[in-house]
């Protein structure tokens, strides 16, 4: 197969919310093509308009009826509405000829305000809570100047946590198959291999470092930066570091000499700008073993790892600096290699974009539903339209997007529209120093434009839109398209 190492999302027909709900849910497997046809109906009008309540999305009642008797069908369950979409993630995984990271990470799912899925889901939370532990494995894909493109969902497990019989024995949790430690395994597994000639990458956070997980990924051929939480008992010797031998991974690697300096962006946060962090690296290699009481299901393996320290120099005052540990099953001797760990570590955070995406964008525990057979396809299919979105965010902002005609990729009554609104808005404002751009305009300028429909304000000292502007301008953009297209079609009848 002929490799592709194009990173946009490409669609046959373009990125309208129809092509992208035929492309992500046209080959659902709900054994009758009527029923496929409504979840494509669903995830078209939801795509296009994303933000506010299920209902809201729909639009109309007969549609929304539509969605809940679908949800209903014996048929319709979590897995086959996300397979279709999770199938073409695997397939543009395979296509593409670079590094693709899977980055893995839980987030909760509160549905505890239905009184009537109280007894059918787990707790969440302090126990207080109900809901779900939502596991995704994201695939994103990054080209040779190391920027990225979100695929899609390779995996995403909906785990209930159980209710732990009072006295049981560490060991009898350790055994047990519905341990939440689990969940980083299961999201590999679902995922698969990497065709023999890729570089896929497990991406974990601490939740991540688990002996189980570690020894899953080495004696699969898996390859994987994750990040430490807890300090671990070395193996051996060999492990030496400031003229002593040191029996601690936390000693050993912080007695390291640093091997260069390099920035690294830190994300914003609630309370917390954005900020280019000036940090040093330093790298050792290190032999690992499970533990007596390690977590999990552990046979001992001999683990031969890398560690990565990655800590902040001079960070800002009331700051708090920077600090990652990143343990790697690949090579990280010398600055270049060792920086290669850390480059791809600071895409981890769109894995929390994601989760945004999910909860304050497309509202998904908002949905109301009285059974959790009910509820679980309609996780799914919000979930898939929030990577697609995720991903559309990501296409505007490719090195090519600048040189890209937008109507290559998005239909051109949008592009037609946008530029004549933005024309009328300048003369209206009578703004003659720049001139609004016309119909011709790049694919990234379009994705500008957009987002400043939703709010966002292009100043010079802000970087590319997010998400949330993003799709409060692609709403909006979509019932100007719709208000045009009726009005023309109105002229055409009295015509």
């Amino acid at each position: 197969m002929r490799k592709d190492s194009g990173l946009a999302i490409r669609p046959a027909r373009g990125f309208e919310p129809a092509a992208l709900a035929w492309t992500h849910f046209g080959k659902a497997e709900l054994f009758d093509w009527r029923r496929t046809r409504r979840l494509v109906r669903a995830a078209e009008l939801i795509m296009a308009h994303p933000q506010g309540t299920l209902p809201g999305k729909l639009g109309v009642r007969a549609e929304a009826v539509g969605l809940y008797r679908l949800a209903r069908r014996p048929e319709v369950t979590h897995a086959s509405v996300l397979e279709a979409h999770r199938q073409w993630t695997l397939q543009r995984m395979r296509e593409h000829a670079g590094v693709v990271l899977l980055v893995h990470d839980t987030t909760e799912l509160d549905y505890s305000a239905i009184t009537a899925l109280r007894e059918q889901l787990g707790q969440i939370g302090n126990g207080s809570r109900r809901g779900y532990l939502c596991h995704n494995s994201l695939a994103v894909a990054l080209d040779g100047q190391g920027r990225r493109q979100v695929l899609g969902l390779a995996s995403q497990v909906l785990h209930q946590r159980r209710d732990v019989p009072r006295g049981e024995t560490p060991a009898a949790k350790r055994r047990h198959p519905e341990r939440e430690s689990r969940l980083w395994v299961r999201g590999c597994q679902t995922a698969g291999p990497a065709p023999r000639d890729a570089l896929w990458v497990d991406l974990c956070d601490r939740g991540g470092d688990t002996i189980e997980f570690l020894e899953f990924e080495v004696r699969n051929g898996r390859h994987f930066v994750v990040r430490m939480s807890r300090d671990r008992t070395l193996e051996g010797d060999e492990h030496l570091a400031a003229g002593r031998i040191h029996r601690k991974l936390l000693s050993y690697v912080q007695e390291q000499p640093a091997l260069g300096l390099r920035q690294v962006h830190v994300p914003g946060a609630p309370g917390r700008r954005a900020r280019q962090a000036t940090v040093a690296i330093s790298s050792a290699p290190l032999r690992l073993r499970a533990g007596r009481f390690a977590r999990g299901e552990c046979r001992g393996d001999r683990l031969e790892l890398w560690v990565v320290r990655v800590w902040e120099i001079d960070a800002p005052p009331g700051v708090e600096p920077l600090e990652w540990l990143l343990l790697s099953d690949l090579p990280a001797d010398g600055l270049e290699r060792a920086g290669q760990k850390v480059d791809w570590y600071e895409h981890r955070p769109v894995i929390e974009d994601y989760h945004k995406g999910l909860k304050t964008g497309l509202g998904i525990e908002g949905a109301r539903f009285t059974e959790a057979s009910h509820l679980e396809p309609v996780i799914a299919l919000l979930s898939v339209t929030a990577a697609v979105l995720l991903g559309l965010r990501d296409a505007g902002r490719q090195a090519s997007a600048d040189s890209t005609p937008a109507t290559a990729l998005v239909p051109a009554v949008w592009v037609l529209v946008l530029a004549s609104f933005l024309a009328r808005r300048a003369a209206r404002l009578q703004r003659r120093r720049h001139d609004p751009p016309g119909p011709d305009m790049s694919l990234q300028r379009f994705s500008i434009e957009v987002a400043k429909l939703g709010g966002f304000m292009a100043r010079k000292s802000d970087g590319p839109p997010g998400w949330l502007t993003l799709w409060k301008g692609w709403e909006k953009l979509q019932l100007m398209v719709e208000g045009y297209v009726a009005m023309k079609e109105q002229k055409c009848v009295h015509e």
